[in-house]
């Protein structure tokens, strides 16, 4: 499954609803509470500016679902907010394809999202804390349906066209 990346509540959120092993950057798992919660829940970590780290975590992922575990993964990179970020990497679609397995899309919007979204110079603690004090703690998860790698040719094509879908229901839900 993909989802975007509207907040730091998805590395702890997609795992609690659905059974999946997420890649996550590795200084999540020395992340107060949260790294814990990743840990047990099977969290694959990455060091993003590592392109070994980036092709070994590529590889643990395509075994993770050759050996019939689901996995969650974040095409934007990273937490980019309310908006969808300009553009995906193509880690998600090239294990697809690799795998043959479909991508379940998911698109996650928080109704009081300033509250959810990491503002600059934000710790974790403070992000914690704005979170558990909101009023209005509600996200939506929009499940769509299946998308097939068999209907595209590369992980480019596969990639802009999911895309495509991320901006259109940008615009359905948040617009």
């Amino acid at each position: 499954m993909i989802a975007n990346h509207p907040s730091a509540l998805e590395d702890v959120g997609i795992p609690a609803f659905f059974a999946v092993r997420s890649l996550a950057k590795h200084e999540v798992a020395n992340w107060f509470l949260v790294g814990k919660i990743a840990k047990a829940a099977g969290t694959l970590f990455v060091e993003r500016e590592s392109k070994a780290s980036r092709q070994a975590a590529q590889q643990a992922l395509i075994d993770a679902v050759n050996a019939g575990h689901n996995i969650a993964l974040y095409p934007e990179g990273g937490c980019k907010g309310r908006r969808i970020a300009p553009r995906f990497l193509f880690g998600a679609f090239a294990t697809s394809l690799a795998t043959g397995v479909p991508i379940l899309p998911v698109f996650l919007h928080h109704e009081a999202q300033a509250e959810f979204e990491w503002q600059a110079g934000e710790h974790l603690l403070h992000k914690i804390w704005r979170i558990a004090s909101s009023p209005n703690r509600v996200v939506h998860y929009h499940i769509f349906n299946p998308i097939s790698p068999a209907d595209y040719p590369d992980k480019e094509t596969y990639t802009a066209a999911v895309y495509a879908l991320y901006l259109q229901w940008q615009q359905r839900f948040l617009d």
